[in-house]
């Protein structure tokens, strides 16, 4: 069974590619892709753009940066 961290990695990492795949997605297109609440969405998008991996340049629309990423 996996902790609830490794289970949070990895929705995140998917949410990374899913964003990165697609250019530019809203939060709500997040939120009806994934299955889970717009608070837990912005959690995870928060965390990303910590990291420098998406940006929103307009408010509620995220993508990808050009930071260089290795997935593994």
């Amino acid at each position: 069974m996996k902790t609830s961290t490794d289970r949070m990695l990895t929705r995140i990492k998917s949410i990374y590619l899913y964003i990165k795949q697609r250019g530019t997605v809203t939060t709500n297109e997040l939120v009806e892709e994934f299955g889970i609440t717009q608070r837990t969405i912005q959690r995870d998008l928060n965390v990303l753009e910590y990291n420098n991996l998406v940006e929103s340049t307009t408010r509620g629309k995220w993508s990808a940066t050009k930071k260089k990423t290795q997935v593994s």
